[in-house]
């Protein structure tokens, strides 16, 4: 993370926080309130940012990584001896038999409404000149991109929860339930209305933030599901934003492939469009490695934290079978075979397998309980030596390789050519060793996924379940293939048709109203004015 990240995460982090309570009557503990201070023009900055500290929360194995990935059949979060059954919360979500009191879903509803009420906040204050700008211009561009972030927020919302409250106004009124459809149409507005007032500069002191690019990419993104949002297809308007990306000249693909998900110097890449930073002391938050890696890890990294027991967050078989021979992602993305400390010593196992070699073996039992070696671990993202529970590097929520992806998406279910083109690209700097295997068409991306589907016992498929062929399953492939760990893996199932129709390790389908989230059982005890999500019954 670059100097101005960390100066600005600084700053963040003494603006204090926001919480939600049942309780609204506000309590004040100093004779300077919002209303007293007299806010400068070198307040705006520091307020504008205030709209990005809730975005760290997206690591969270307890919240949205759980959601987002354990849910779908690439990644799974079972208990093993040193623990990690957490009252069956990560097997909750692999089965699909959450409920409106599962604590991954709750946290991942509470960190978007946090984020989406605070840029409430900072929009009311520019636009009623509560906090003045330096200049008209950047009065105009932060407003932008405070509302740009709200929308990303928002479309978390839809695309999570489905109908649920779209709050634009600071209130107290307890709100109700928005059609999603309607959710949909404010984030889609909003964004076409501020994407050309934010700042086009691709990184320096736009890293980490909603510029022009990742307005579009986050645009895009929501056209590309908006068939499953709203039952009418947008593939021609995701390629357009595509289109304007591409033909910016201002973004492209990393040489290698491990290049965004490094420590340090991402800050210039043309590939991440919009990410996270991360600070083990200023920021912290990114913790995949310490619940996916082994303890004794520790001395293969030479980490100043101890991973936590032998870790959980672990590829499915299944998933890990689909990878062609040579894609160097493979092993890029997940950590397999004998452990070494850095000395070269091996590492041996703790617990279940105390004293034997660590070696991560890729096929899982179950996901009711692993050996203590079992399941390729995160290799994805680069952890420094002496990194604490929180890693430096930083998450990326849009690269330029997706926009490449969702394009050669688009124009294979417009029956257009030049997928395979655009595949290709992206799958060029993982097969270095052996040029001629990154070639793919646009026939190959309309076969059926090379995952073999089915309920597993001991190893074993027991029940195969839904077997009809993946439309564009090759496609859906290779975005597995190309974003593993980045949190896609949920969204791309359901508009593949594979979330609620597939059974894979022990989760078997239980039934399309699983696509959304309950809303949080004391969202719904506490606001008379909503309603349940339909066929999530309260707890009794």
């Amino acid at each position: 993370m670059n100097t101005y990240s960390k100066l600005a995460i600084a700053v963040l982090l003494t603006a204090g926080t926001w919480s939600c309570s049942d309780d609204l009557t506000e309590k004040v503990y100093s004779s300077v309130t919002e209303q007293s201070y007299n806010y400068t023009t070198k307040d705006f900055y520091p307020i504008v940012l205030s709209v990005y500290p809730d975005m760290r929360n997206v690591c969270n194995h307890f919240g949205y990584f759980c959601v987002q990935e354990v849910s779908a059949d690439a990644i799974v979060m079972p208990p093993n001896a040193s623990g990690w059954d957490d009252g069956g919360v990560y097997r909750r979500q692999h089965y699909h038999t959450w409920t409106s009191e599962q604590a991954p879903v709750n946290n991942t509803w509470a960190w978007i409404y946090r984020g989406a009420l605070l840029a409430n906040n900072v929009i009311d204050q520019i636009e009623n000149g509560v906090v003045p700008a330096p200049t008209p211009a950047d009065r105009e561009q932060g407003l932008a991109e405070a509302r740009a972030m709200r929308a990303y927020y928002y479309w978390m919302v839809c695309d999570n929860f489905g109908d649920a409250p779209l709050v634009t106004t600071r209130t107290s009124e307890l709100p109700a339930k928005t059609p999603r459809q309607e959710i949909y149409n404010f984030i889609v507005s909003e964004l076409i209305e501020v994407i050309p007032r934010l700042n086009d500069e691709q990184g320096g002191s736009m890293y980490g933030r909603m510029n022009r690019w990742a307005g579009k990419a986050l645009l895009a993104n929501i056209y590309l599901n908006a068939e499953v949002y709203t039952g009418q297809a947008r593939w021609e308007e995701c390629i357009a934003q595509c289109d304007d990306i591409i033909n910016s000249g201002k973004c492209g693909l990393s040489p290698n492939y491990k290049d965004p998900f490094r420590a340090t110097g991402v800050e210039s890449s043309r590939e991440v469009l919009f990410t996270v930073p991360f600070d083990k002391n200023l920021a912290g938050g990114n913790t995949l490695h310490v619940f996916s890696w082994h303890g004794e890890l520790k001395k293969k990294f030479k980490l100043e934290a101890t991973p936590w027991g032998s870790g959980t967050a672990m590829g499915t078989g299944q998933f890990i079978d689909t990878y062609e021979e040579g894609d160097s992602r493979l092993e890029d993305s997940w950590l397999m075979g004998p452990q070494l400390a850095a000395d070269g010593t091996p590492l041996l196992g703790t617990y279940d397998q105390k004293g034997e070699p660590l070696v991560f073996t890729k096929d899982l039992p179950s996901a009711s309980f692993t050996k203590e070696t079992e399941g390729y671990r995160m290799n994805k993202y680069e952890v420094e030596p002496g990194s604490t529970d929180g890693s430096t590097t930083d998450f990326p929520i849009f690269r330029y390789a997706q926009v490449l992806m969702m394009k050669a998406e688009c124009l294979l279910r417009l029956g257009r050519p030049g997928a395979g083109e655009l595949v290709t690209q992206v799958r060029q700097r993982a097969f270095k060793a052996d040029p001629s295997k990154a070639a793919v068409t646009d026939e190959q991306l309309k076969a059926n996924s090379a995952y073999k589907y089915g309920y597993m016992e001991n190893y074993e498929i027991v029940d195969p379940g839904d077997q009809s062929p993946v439309q564009f399953g090759r496609m859906y492939d290779e975005l597995g293939w190309e974003f593993a760990w980045e949190m896609h893996r949920r969204r791309d199932a359901i508009r593949f048709g594979v979330f609620t129709k597939k059974s894979w390790l022990s989760h078997k389908p239980q039934g399309d109203y699983r696509s959304v989230f309950p809303i949080p059982e004391t969202v719904i005890t506490s606001n008379p004015n909503l309603v349940q999500n339909p066929n999530y019954a309260s707890p009794k």
